[in-house]
């Protein structure tokens, strides 16, 4: 096994960031004048889905959903420092740039949006590449936008590790030919993530640092 490239998830993964999604999210539906019941902890197991599907599961939809978004990011940074990078992401990036390790990022947020986010924990530059929403390009777990990252940043798919906290994301390293890594401490549960069947489950995010040990 050789691994050259981690591709790491944002929300959940990188970033706890619970509280900033559902307020924006709430404020956003306000502004549209879609009141409806979201209780907080049911909300908080969904992150990871695309929106529509969560408000599918609530039972209601928005029905210019293009819009929705677009409040959705502006008003986000108004509750950005209610997010936090997890304990020990800023060291394990560093040190894996020191060992020349390609980094990317994958995320269901849009892509202007992730750069942002980044930038504002100052890791912007630590990545190769980022990889968020884009128009034309195919969700997680369709394998098209982890492949079309590895593309840009010229890494092999098949000695990349992606790194998530949901199912979308095992399932998209899967389709895709690569190796995959569950963290247990983001949005879903340690046995949810075990049905996945990832090639690596982690309780805590410094441990990426035994699976780059062990490569060979």
């Amino acid at each position: 096994m050789e691994i050259n490239t981690l591709v790491f998830d944002l929300d959940g993964t990188l970033v706890r960031s619970h509280d900033t999604i559902y307020s924006a999210t709430l404020r956003s539906l306000k502004e549209l004048n879609i009141n409806t019941e979201m209780p907080r902890e049911r909300f908080m197991r969904m992150i990871g889905l695309h929106f529509e599907d969560i408000f599918a599961e609530f039972g209601f939809n928005v029905p210019d959903f293009e819009y929705f978004i677009g409040i959705y990011k502006r008003v986000y940074f108004d509750y950005i420092n209610l997010s936090t990078l997890y304990d020990g992401v800023k060291e394990l990036i560093l040190e894996l740039n020191e060992k020349k390790m390609k980094l990317g990022l994958l995320t269901t947020k849009g892509q202007d949006q992730a750069e942002v986010i980044l930038k504002h924990f100052n890791i912007y530059d630590n990545f190769n590449g980022i990889m968020g929403r884009r128009p034309g390009i195919a969700h997680k777990p369709s394998p098209e936008p982890l492949i079309k990252l590895c593309s840009e940043i010229n890494a092999n798919v098949s000695e990349t590790v992606i790194v998530g906290d949901t199912e979308l994301d095992i399932e998209c390293g899967k389709n895709a030919g690569a190796f995959t890594c569950a963290v247990t401490y983001g949005y879903r549960t340690k046995e949810e993530l075990q049905k996945t069947s990832p090639n690596f489950l982690i309780d805590n995010i410094a441990d990426i640092r035994y699976i780059v040990s062990n490569e060979k």
